[in-house]
């Protein structure tokens, strides 16, 4: 998230910044770049910046343009759901439930595949999505289970979801570098040594509380 007075924060961000600071790098002097999902690879091969650290799945695709370290964290697409609501505890409970999805999103596919009974209705945004379901007007919102643990953290909401662990997929987070990076092993090494000196468990517990920490699913 980007704060009014131009600070990003998030466990991705807290990612990026022990990465940086492990290479000997001041955090105050790294430049943030927003970036689309569309445009990730773009902004790598052509040196626009040096690392992508923005829920970046690993996949063979993306491998054949892309180097990766990591993961450094695996999301599982879930549903997001008030907290008050009991009803939807796995994708068995979706037939007939009103659910939010970001138009065109590769969730929005895999869970007409899963509960094809459910009803599915898509949206711009995560947030328009989640003030549905903050309304009542769906019973949840699926994507990546860290992207929703995320907008559940915001101080607005907080305390008002839970995740109905539907795990309908797996998506491992990595770095991205350009291709044949020199810099692929020592971000490798950062991210081993966040998760062996506790901090990448702090990290998680602080900006993504909803998630439960597994530092044996980060295994290549």
């Amino acid at each position: 998230m980007k704060g009014p007075d131009g600070t990003y924060s998030g466990f991705d961000v807290v990612v990026a910044t022990y990465v940086a600071r492990a290479l000997g790098h001041d955090p105050a002097g790294i430049v943030w770049k927003e970036v689309a999902s569309s445009e990730r690879e773009t902004l790598l091969r052509d040196g626009t910046v040096d690392m992508v650290v923005a829920t970046y799945a690993i996949n063979d695709e993306r491998e054949e343009s892309v180097d990766f370290a990591g993961p450094y964290l695996v999301a599982h697409q879930d549903l997001l759901v008030r907290g008050d609501d009991t009803s939807v505890t796995s994708v068995a409970d979706l037939g007939g439930k009103r659910v939010c999805a970001t138009v065109g999103s590769s969730a929005s596919v895999r869970l007409r595949t899963a509960a094809p009974r459910a009803q599915v209705h898509g949206l711009d945004s995560y947030q328009e999505c989640l003030t549905g379901v903050f309304a009542r007007a769906f019973e949840g919102v699926t994507a990546d289970d860290a992207l929703l643990a995320g907008y559940a953290n915001e101080p607005q909401r907080r305390g008002f979801f839970r995740l109905a662990g539907l795990n309908l997929s797996e998506e491992r987070y990595g770095v991205g570098l350009p291709e044949g990076s020199p810099l692929r092993d020592d971000v490798q090494a950062a991210l081993d040594t966040m998760v062996a000196d506790g901090s990448w468990e702090r990290a998680l517990r602080t900006n993504l509380p909803l998630l439960t920490p597994d530092p044996a699913s980060l295994r290549r």
